[in-house]
């Protein structure tokens, strides 16, 4: 700010002060102490994503199976009521059949992987990726990896798919990971989901890795980066108590992404009562979790919604 003096009253002033001098700011000598920080936990700091809004896919879920124009439509629906939202889709590529991960498309190779079995000639995702591609659609590729090793099946998986442009990533859920062996799954280390997340991002940096379970506990204790962390708990006695659920664990994972999967049937007697189910949750998830960026309806009641023609 510039002081304005009379020019006699300036000229006094200046003679009287032209002995002092303004001292800087004594330095401060309790400087922070660098705080030691992990690599590994790292969590960028880039301005965050739009939401993505959409659907589970399975091929147990639904029956029959829908077309490519259902999905679209349906996913397109999803994501409609949200603010500048992506459709997407979490579509399960591989499922669990007891130690075994059954993939549902062919490998580049004839060669054998343990506790993984692959589809022989038939791929059952082409088509759909096409048309996702086309439709500006945003998919994660997500197995349920039971004893085989997820490192393989990240390969296996995206050498096939990857260069679809509407693939922004790989899912892992932990509950059927090595399940006959540790109770609702193997809890991911942190060694573990660095090695997979690195792995994936090692196809596109944009890439990103997710990790669904219901449970904190069996998540990877620290490592963040390039990992989206994505809750499929139901069984809730009310909209109320869902919230109160996934803000915890929105809140236990902040800043990290997070997302939800819900529209569970056993959630259907209050869900059922909503007027718009799909958006009404969601609406109230992103109203009060700042780190939400994914939101999907599942399959097993989505007809409910959308019904097939």
């Amino acid at each position: 700010m510039k002081l304005k003096f009379h020019r006699v009253l300036g000229l006094f002033l200046s003679v009287l002060m032209s002995g002092c001098t303004n001292s800087p700011p004594a330095s401060s000598t309790a400087q922070t102490e660098p705080q030691e920080t992990v690599a590994a936990t790292a969590i960028p700091t880039e301005q965050a994503p739009p939401l993505r809004a959409g659907l589970r896919s399975s091929s147990y879920g639904i029956s029959p199976f829908p077309s490519p124009e259902w999905w679209l439509n349906s996913t397109t629906s999803m994501a409609a009521p949200f603010e500048d939202a992506v459709p997407s889709v979490v579509w399960i590529v591989g499922i669990v059949d007891g130690t075994t991960c059954r993939l549902n498309f062919p490998t580049e190779t004839d060669e054998d992987y343990p506790n993984i079995i692959t589809s022989n000639y038939w791929d059952a995702n082409e088509a759909y990726l096409d048309a996702f591609d086309k439709a500006g659609i945003r998919v994660w590729l997500q197995v349920e990896p039971a004893g085989a090793d997820v490192s393989t099946l990240i390969d296996l998986t995206l050498e096939h798919y990857a260069s679809h442009p509407s693939v922004v990533g790989f899912g892992v859920d932990v509950e059927w990971y090595k399940q006959e062996e540790y109770s609702e799954g193997k809890t991911v280390t942190d060694a573990e989901a660095q090695a997979w997340s690195e792995q994936v991002r090692s196809y596109n940096s944009e890439y990103q890795l997710f990790l669904k379970h219901w449970l904190p506990e069996k998540m990877p204790p620290t490592y963040r980066e390039g990992t989206m962390f994505l809750d499929d708990s139901q069984m809730f006695d009310s909209l109320d108590g869902m919230v109160a659920e996934f803000v915890a664990w929105g809140e236990y994972f902040a800043p990290a992404p997070v997302g939800f999967q819900y529209g569970y049937p056993r959630d259907r007697n209050w869900w059922e009562q909503l007027a718009t189910p799909p958006s009404d949750i969601g609406k109230r998830l992103a109203e009060e979790i700042p780190n939400l960026t994914d939101l999907y309806w599942v399959d097993f009641t989505a007809e409910e919604i959308w019904p097939q023609e």
